[in-house]
Parts: C-alpha cells; structure tokens; sequence
C-alpha cells in the first residue's frame, strides 16, 4: 500500500509540474511577444527622427532657393539698370516674373515632395503599431493557449490520479 500511494503522489505531483511547466511557457511567450512589440515600436521612433530631417531639409532648400531668388532677382535689376534699361520695363518685369513663377514652381514641388514622403513615413509608423499590436496579441494567444493546455493537462493528470487511487482500493 506504501508504494501505491508513493505512486499516486508522484503523479499527483506530475500532473502539477506539467501545469506549472506550461504556465512557464505562457510567461514566456506573452513576454516574448511584448519584447518583439517594443523593438517594432522603437523603428516608429526611428521614423519619426527621419520625417523630422526629411522636413528640416526640405525647409532649408526652400530657404536656400528663397536666397537664390533673391540673389537673382538683384541680379537682373542690376544688369538692367547696368544696360541702360528702365527697370520699370515690360522685359524687366518678364524676366523678374519668370523667375517668380520658376521660385514658385520648385517651392511647391519640394513640398509636394515632402508630403509624400511624410505621408508614406506616416503610413509606415501605423504599419508598425499594428505590428507591434498583432506581435502583443500573437504573444497572449500564444499564452492562452498554453495556459489551456497546462490546465487540460491538469484535468487529465488528476483524473489518471483518481482512476489509480480507486484501483488500489483507497476509496474502499
């Protein structure tokens, strides 16, 4: 009798080692999956450092281009004026107003650029916090399911065990 119960309380003790083997593993994989989601959530950092520099950038092409016009535009009045030609002249004012319009022109295709850049860094960013998000889920199906199969172990460990005790007459 000394061996029977000796045996049915190694199961017994079996079947909670195995539930707290798979607790282990839950642990493990919700934390595995809440790592993998900050390391994701670090590139949206990183992205936003460089839709900052690509708008740093596009601003200081705009304010180079902007001294250029000037430079140009002081240019054109000087050699005019140089020429012997008004300055109130329609070519004068043609070549001031092509200029313009050329400033203008490069100003807006820098921005538009810009908005498409920011835009696909934008839709980049939600990209990785809906990876981040499935990555945290993953993790937690992952830690349900095995948490599951710990207790279904459980179950089926105490139900060998109480099958067993009854065998040996402890019921009796």
């Amino acid at each position: 009798m000394f061996w029977q119960a000796v045996t049915a309380g190694a199961a017994l003790y079996n079947a909670f080692s195995q539930k707290a083997a798979y607790d282990d593993a839950a642990d493990a994989a919700r934390e595995v999956g809440e790592k993998n989601a900050q390391l994701i959530e670090r590139d949206i950092d990183l992205l936003e450092k460089q839709k900052n520099i690509i708008n740093t950038n596009n601003n200081i092409f705009k304010t180079r281009r902007k001294i250029s016009l000037d430079e140009v535009q002081s240019e054109v009045r000087a050699n005019t004026a140089f020429g012997g030609i008004d300055i109130a002249s329609d070519t004068t004012f043609e070549n001031l107003a092509r200029n313009a319009r050329e400033y203008d022109f490069e100003i807006a295709t820098a921005d538009f650029n810009n908005e498409v850049a920011n835009m696909q860094i934008t839709d980049a960013q939600e990209d990785k916090r809906l990876s981040a998000e499935l990555s945290r889920m993953e993790g937690g199906m992952q830690a349900a399911s095995l948490r599951s199969q710990g207790t279904t172990s459980l179950i089926s460990g105490l139900g060998q065990t109480a099958r067993m005790i009854d065998q040996y007459g402890f019921f009796d």
